[in-house]
């Protein structure tokens, strides 16, 4: 497996919801990693968190692998956490509604600890705020890629994401 992706739960809340102004673009992030052939992973976290407002069997599991969070992720995910805290405790960062995103921080860490998940699909942004301070103080191993541009903008001009 050379190149793959971690779709979050803001990603599945858009994807899954017609009414959504982002249903468009996540469509077509799903049709072009489907016609690409890129697996799509979805976290047990993220399940987790859909699992709040949706069924499992809403999701589109037989397009996705599963990604049990595991030791190395949760070692990887205390790093990350560790850097956080620290930004948000300096004033560094002003998290909307949420402590620190701790699944954020655990989501990163997946997707940076698997070598094959390049792209990181999300909608969130605070998220995207998380990502930004550990780009400032590491080398995360997997692009941000927000789906409020859409596929066609970020895989065709060779650019990809607003964080690259």
């Amino acid at each position: 497996m050379s190149e793959a992706v971690l779709l979050d739960t803001s990603f599945f809340l858009r994807f899954l919801n017609e009414s959504s102004p982002l249903f468009k673009n996540a469509d077509g992030y799903f049709r072009y990693f489907v016609e690409k052939e890129l697996p799509m992973f979805i976290s047990t976290i993220s399940i987790a968190e859909y699992c709040v407002i949706g069924d499992l069997n809403e999701l589109p599991l037989r397009n996705l692998q599963i990604l049990p969070f595991n030791v190395r992720h949760a070692q990887r995910a205390g790093v990350f956490a560790n850097t956080l805290f620290k930004a948000r405790k300096g004033g560094g960062v002003d998290f909307k509604e949420r402590l620190l995103i701790p699944n954020d921080s655990k989501l990163f860490a997946q997707a940076d600890a698997e070598v094959h998940i390049k792209y990181y699909v999300t909608s969130d942004t605070e998220s995207m705020k998380a990502y930004q301070i550990l780009k400032q103080q590491s080398t995360p191993a997997f692009t941000l890629i927000d789906i409020n541009r859409k596929h066609t903008e970020v895989f065709t001009t060779g650019t990809l994401g607003l964080f690259d």
